[in-house]
């Protein structure tokens, strides 16, 4: 912890704050490993020739429609994998660009986020893929960690990453190489499900314009009561400009002692998140609270 000299209180550290293992993300890696050991531990059981392998990969893989597609199997294959190269690096991905995605986002909207991009990129490897090639059965969460890369990108566009730990890119170009890859692959017969991949980009990508992101933005803060219909048609937003100079017409002159007052209030809100995040982690924070501390920031950079 660090202590500041002028107060007794505490600010938690970056460590105190930040967690590198979220919920969501450290539930998500657990479930995957797990479905994965799982896998192969009882998959080499049998019942006379049937062996459990198959059950497992019949039932919960994403399969074409016609060829013993379930809908459910658009939530299951997210969290099956081929093979332990396969769901390492799933999982490291989701890891790197997801950790800071949920304490920014929030532990409910990543996951709700999450499991969008896997839904989308199911339902593009459904729908759209067999127009281009052939589509067998489908596993992994892929589809679901394009979104997830996508979205660092559009947040964080000018953070460095270091490709094989040397060289370094923005994350912008970064997220623009990897789509172009999967679009110059389309077709190809590599086994790959490409179509996953896009899908799962392209959902993420209307979710985060529909909740508010701004392009040039480094970070994700949507405006308050403004939606997708607002920012299209602009309607509401005369109502808002009235408001605002109604309130710069009522304005009040207030002396040093009310300046003085109102900073001493708000640096006491300030330290009680702190303390909140010291107690009880980031991910406790409120949105409104969250806000607050980001703002806070800024002022201190």
């Amino acid at each position: 912890m660090a202590y500041n000299r002028f107060s007794n209180y505490h600010r938690p550290n970056f460590f105190g704050g930040f967690q590198f293992f979220p919920p969501v993300i450290k539930t998500l890696l657990i479930a995957n490993a797990a479905v994965f050991l799982g896998m192969i531990f009882l998959g080499n059981f049998r019942i006379g020739e049937f062996y459990f392998e198959q059950f497992f990969y019949k039932g919960f893989a994403l399969w074409p429609l016609g060829y013993g597609f379930g809908f459910w199997q658009l939530f299951t294959y997210m969290f099956m994998h081929a093979n332990f190269t396969h769901i390492l690096f799933n999982m490291l991905a989701l890891w790197m660009f997801g950790m800071e995605l949920e304490h920014v986002m929030g532990s409910r909207k990543f996951l709700i986020y999450y499991l969008l991009c896997g839904f989308g990129g199911g339902l593009a490897n459904l729908l759209i893929a067999p127009m281009f090639t052939s589509v067998g059965p489908t596993v992994g969460a892929s589809g679901a960690v394009y979104g997830v890369l996508l979205a660092f990108g559009m947040m964080f566009p000018d953070r460095p990453i270091y490709i094989y730990f040397l060289l370094p890119i923005k994350a912008k170009y970064f997220v623009v190489m990897y789509m172009a890859i999967e679009i110059f692959s389309v077709g190809s017969m590599d086994g790959v499900a490409h179509f996953a991949h896009l899908g799962g980009a392209l959902v993420g990508f209307l979710y985060l314009i529909a909740d508010g992101y701004q392009f040039g933005s480094s970070y994700y803060a949507p405006k308050e009561n403004e939606n997708i219909f607002t920012k299209m048609t602009g309607f509401g937003r005369q109502k808002k400009q009235e408001e605002y100079y109604q309130n710069v017409s009522d304005a009040k002159i207030y002396d040093i002692n009310d300046f003085q007052n109102d900073q001493k209030k708000h640096q006491e809100e300030i330290d009680d998140i702190l303390d909140k995040i010291s107690k009880n982690g980031y991910q406790s924070l409120s949105d409104d609270e969250k806000k607050i501390l980001f703002e806070a920031s800024k002022k201190l950079n």
